[in-house]
């Protein structure tokens, strides 16, 4: 199954995929399906129209309400939609990000803000999701977590495809999500980037300080 297409830039490049993973309860995760077709392009999609930054409140790490909108106001934001028993995409998607941010200077560090919106609610605890995201070397990463309806209505207007997790015959439970992050920018809060999968972070660390200016990698 593959996301909706955000745009001309986007159908230029490549379709976008879903990722779906599947693993049981106890955390022992395995891939319930590849990701088809992953698009070579790697560094930043500029889209033609930027998107809207979703509307979103939720529980942060701390147990506390977190509005998307407010939090981040005229902040450079990348935003990522996944679950912490994802056997692959997710934490390398994260573990990248969260290098790539590292080695920025300080001071664009405190700027830009990572938020991370679990796609699987039910098992993402507030405690979990800080203890994964510490594990990938996302100190700094916001995690959210709530109402699977909530952030499936996030995620629609983005072109991120969220699907229910559903519990399989043999116990294991599959979870699809969109892989890709999006980016916005300071100058407006719209949505101006989209990354893959394919996306490394040296790419990321490439692309960064202009994504804190809010200029166009």
């Amino acid at each position: 199954m593959r996301t909706k297409i955000l745009g001309a830039a986007l159908a230029a490049a490549a379709a976008l995929t879903l990722t779906a993973c599947g693993g049981s309860d106890s955390g022992s995760d395995k891939p319930a399906a590849d990701v088809s077709a992953e698009p070579k392009k790697a560094g930043a999609i500029t889209l033609d129209s930027p998107k809207a930054k979703p509307d979103l409140v939720l529980t942060d790490t701390s147990e506390k309400k977190y509005e998307l909108v407010k939090e981040t106001k005229g902040r450079p934001v990348l935003l990522y939609f996944g679950y912490t028993y994802c056997p692959d995409v997710c934490s390398t998607v994260v573990s990248d990000i969260a290098a790539a941010e590292k080695k920025l200077p300080k001071a664009d560090q405190e700027k830009l803000q990572v938020v991370f919106v679990t796609t699987d609610p039910e098992r993402d605890t507030p405690k979990r999701m800080r203890q994964w995201l510490d594990a990938q070397g996302g100190q700094d990463i916001v995690g959210l977590t709530g109402d699977f309806d909530t952030i499936e209505a996030a995620a629609k207007p983005l072109g991120i495809l969220v699907e229910k997790p559903k519990k399989e015959k043999d116990g294991s439970i599959t979870v699809s999500h969109g892989a890709e992050v999006v980016g916005f920018s300071p100058k407006d809060d719209g949505g101006h980037w989209i990354y893959t999968a394919s996306t490394t972070s040296d790419q990321y660390a490439k692309d960064l300080p202009k994504i804190v200016k809010g200029e166009n990698p």
